[in-house]
């Protein structure tokens, strides 16, 4: 099996992850789950062999917050820790990955501006969205 699929994560207490299939520039999924069900998702693909990249949303690499209050900051910091939860795990696995900064990703969308770009008929949330954005129009031989 050729290795075509990208997937893109954003880490947070729901994880939101989305399957980008590079040869056919379509999305696969597009959803949310907890951190472990995720791992147990991309470790799947990587032992299908269907697995190409994982491409995921790093807060470590943002660098403004504005005026957040006390909670949102150490939500912020929650969702660090996941980024470096995972970047050990991509590493111990041996899974290829690349890490985007939040401002790199771009914007939210809504659900009506997301079915109107890609074209996904199920539903999603801002998790599931945020992911899928990060793996859209991507090619297998060029993961960064």
């Amino acid at each position: 099996m050729t290795r075509h699929m990208i997937v893109g994560l954003d880490p947070g207490v729901t994880t939101g992850l989305a399957v980008w299939d590079a040869q056919q520039q379509r999305l696969t999924a597009v959803e949310s789950m907890g951190i472990v069900a995720a791992m147990l998702r991309v470790q799947s693909m990587m032992s299908f062999g269907s697995l190409h990249s994982v491409v995921f949303e790093d807060a470590r690499l943002r660098a403004y917050f504005g005026n957040k209050g006390r909670e949102a900051l150490q939500g912020a910091g929650s969702i660090k820790r996941d980024c470096g939860i995972w970047v050990e795990w991509f590493e111990h696995v041996g899974c290829a990955y690349r890490a985007i900064s939040p401002r790199q990703k771009g914007a939210k969308l809504n659900a009506t501006q997301f079915q109107m770009l890609t074209l996904w008929e199920g539903r999603t949330n801002d998790h599931g969205r945020d992911a899928a954005l990060l793996v859209l129009g991507r090619t297998a031989c060029t993961p960064s």
